[in-house]
């Protein structure tokens, strides 16, 4: 038996656009903008500014923060479609929007790096064409690295107030500009100083960062992609909640995958074999519940077992309910038994029955001679483990 709450369809039409987390989204779309507007600024203020005053740190830089618009646009995409409700083509949500955009933009990140550097690298092959920066480069800089950090720290508190990956990842992008925006500051003031490659010695360093922080987001993102797992202490945390619920005899098979700032869990449990469909049913919804409020989980389907399907032998090549119940008629000699209230248990390969008759219409001396044809029938055959009779209708 399988427990599990389908998600939320949007009952939204087509066109329109209704968010799954809107305090989320808003928060997003609001410090996007505003990183756009400061990066937009700083593209031009960087690349013009280090075109005239010759500088090639500044100008590596500048390609930094138009990489940081592009990914912020790139941002605001994902945060409007990530948000979106789960449909019939996306049952589990859509917030792998945010994952696909958080690869695009590492590995964009990683080939910006490489070409830098290797740019950088050509230029140091030609000491002689190495000019002296202009004090202007300085200024440029200096103001650059403020924006830079400011940006961050604004960021990510917007990140872990909303807790979304994305977001997070966005923000460290603005640490690793106000990182390279400092390089960029010592290089500068080492060519003014003299020491004329230091410019484009930052500029070298600027897309050993830049390809760093964009390879490490791309592997990031791509781990998650192939369904990669929780760490091994959340998943211990969340084993120590499904044992937890009342009723939760053993538990196995817990698996984990990573769906953007939330997770997919998926487990068996094992519960008394003999409890009612719907107490094991309630159960598993206990223990769903449960992960849920105490862990940062998106779903949880709860798989319910009545032994450690492991270890135990297998029941699927076992007959069904019809044949059954027709060996137990012809074997026990009782053709109104159809007719009768009877539970099968299969366990270890083999089927307990609990046949249940009316009350009153059995002596002591008949209800111990049926027993005791049942336990003869039982202890000589392969399939019925053992045969309970019990007088008195068991409650439906």
């Amino acid at each position: 038996m399988k427990n599990h709450i389908h998600p939320r369809h949007s009952n939204a039409a087509r066109g329109d656009f209704e968010p799954a987390h809107p305090e989320r989204f808003v928060a997003a779309q609001k410090s996007t903008w505003v990183s756009i507007a400061v990066n937009l600024l700083l593209t031009l203020f960087q690349m013009i500014g280090g075109f005239f005053a010759h500088s090639q740190a500044l100008m590596a830089d500048g390609l930094h923060s138009l990489s940081d618009l592009l990914s912020d646009v790139l941002v605001l995409y994902a945060n409007r479609h990530g948000n979106r409700h789960a449909d019939a083509n996306h049952p589990y949500g859509h917030a792998r929007v945010e994952t696909a955009a958080t690869l695009i933009l590492g590995a964009f990140l990683a080939v910006l790096g490489a070409g830098l550097l290797v740019a950088a690298a050509m230029r140091l092959q030609q000491p002689d064409a190495v000019r002296t920066v202009s004090p202007l480069a300085l200024g440029i800089a200096a103001i650059a690295l403020v924006a830079k950090e400011g940006m961050f720290r604004y960021m990510l508190a917007v990140a872990k107030r909303v807790r979304s990956q994305m977001l997070v990842a966005n923000a460290w992008h603005a640490r690793s500009d106000a990182a390279s925006s400092l390089v960029v500051l010592i290089g500068v003031g080492g060519n003014l100083l003299g020491y004329t490659f230091f410019d484009l010695l930052a500029a070298a360093v600027v897309g050993v960062m830049i390809a760093h922080m964009g390879g490490k987001l791309a592997l990031e993102a791509l781990a998650e992609l192939i369904d990669t797992g929780l760490d091994a202490k959340e998943v211990e945390a969340i084993r120590r909640t499904l044992r937890g619920t009342p009723g939760v005899l053993g538990l196995h098979e817990l698996r984990t995958r990573k769906m953007a700032d939330n997770a997919l869990v998926d487990a068996h449990i094992m519960v008394d074999p003999r409890i009612s469909v719907s107490e094991g049913h309630y159960i598993a919804e206990a223990a769903r519940q449960a992960v849920l409020a105490k862990h940062h989980v998106l779903d949880v389907m709860v798989h319910i077992d009545p032994e450690d399907d492991r270890k135990a032998k297998p029941n699927a090549h076992l007959p069904g309910r019809a044949e059954l119940l027709e060996r137990l008629a012809d074997g026990l000699g009782e053709p109104a038994l159809a007719e009768s209230r009877v539970v099968f248990h299969y366990l270890g390969g083999r089927v307990e029955a609990e046949i249940h008759l009316p009350a009153g219409q059995q002596t002591d001396a008949q209800t111990k001679a049926l027993q005791a044809h049942c336990d003869e029938f039982a202890s000589g055959n392969g399939l019925f483990r053992a045969i309970h009779v019990h007088f008195g209708h068991a409650h439906n």
